[in-house]
């Protein structure tokens, strides 16, 4: 069985090209993360949408013509990566380009699930190449089920990525609710957070401090993520200041990428949406990792008072020490 629709894109062929292969251009429409070693041969590793993680190889290039790759997703035993095969040719037309894409090697079960799942992402591709707008975020990476450490952390870095994206460099000397950092400061702190777990982890992280935020922040989140993915969260990690159990440090990784994206939020102006899911797994993340030791550090202030009617996104602020009305 497969999978073939063909779509029109209002760009030329270069620029859709651009689309389908750039790590930056797919997480406006298609991924949460992006790593791709585009070369006949090379592999990439997309997150989806939270804890779905599709794999395989590059087969044939063709720049601003044809892209061909093996296709399948980690930890699955009915189509793992290598498992089926994506074509996707792209053709110049009257007003821009048709990009057909043809997936093939899967069960009826299969194509019927894929085909949902390109038909969603194919309508986001067109949205994402017809205006200035673009995409938007997808409602699909917004409320995961099932949730953990790990899947929580996939959605919340898709929650600061779409704030990094919106940043200007005017913002970049503001003030933000974590005292005494400026937007800037802030992006240094959490780019160190990232490195710092990444390495600990074992995972080939290098800090482009020149990159625009959102790049910067999605090229070190990442390959830290996907070293988290294969280690997962049992035993401890070597954190270089103390060995600390490995699910406290995915926590601490949920609290810097979710309460982070609310501080570059409100730094910036804007609205933050965050679905409860995320938030209410999150917050209780944050009871058990932020003990009244480590606020004694100096690490988080006290908690503040919240409206009983308070979201849960509300609740987790507050209880890192924010005021949420600031």
């Amino acid at each position: 069985m497969s999978f073939d629709k063909t779509i029109h894109l209002p760009v030329d062929a270069d620029e859709a090209f651009a689309l389908i292969t750039q790590p930056e251009r797919l997480r406006r429409w298609k991924t949460v993360a992006a790593r791709v070693d585009l070369r006949v041969g090379g592999e990439y590793r997309w997150t989806i949408v939270p804890g779905h993680h599709a794999a395989g190889t590059f087969q044939e290039i063709e720049p601003g013509k044809r892209i061909v790759f093996t296709w399948g997703w980690e930890s699955a035993t009915d189509l793992p990566p290598g498992a089926s095969t994506v074509t996707i040719t792209l053709e110049p037309v009257d007003g821009g380009t048709s990009l057909r894409l043809v997936h093939e090697g899967l069960t009826p079960e299969q194509s019927a699930a894929h085909a949902e799942g390109w038909n969603h992402f194919l309508g986001r591709l067109v949205a994402e190449a017809s205006s200035d707008a673009g995409a938007g975020p997808d409602e699909w990476s917004a409320a995961p089920d099932p949730i953990d450490h790990l899947i929580s952390a996939d959605a919340s870095l898709a929650v600061l990525l779409g704030v990094l994206r919106k940043l200007t460099p005017e913002d970049r000397e503001k003030p933000t609710p974590c005292e005494d950092f400026t937007a800037h400061e802030l992006l240094e702190h959490l780019a160190g957070s990232l490195k710092n777990i990444g390495t600990a982890l074992g995972a080939d992280v290098t800090d482009r401090a020149d990159a625009a935020p959102e790049v910067r922040i999605a090229e070190l989140a990442q390959p830290t993520l996907e070293a988290f993915a294969r280690r997962g969260v049992d035993g401890t990690i070597d954190m270089g200041f103390a060995e600390l159990p490995a699910t406290m440090v995915a926590s601490i990784l949920n609290l810097e990428l979710l309460v982070h994206a609310w501080d570059f939020a409100k730094a910036s102006g804007q609205n933050l949406a965050v679905s409860d899911v995320v938030t209410d797994y999150v917050e209780g993340l944050a009871v058990v990792t932020i003990s009244e030791q480590v606020r004694s550090g100096g690490s988080f202030a006290p908690a503040q008072p919240v409206a009983e009617t308070a979201g849960s996104l509300e609740r987790l602020i507050a209880f890192t020490g924010r005021t949420v009305t600031a």
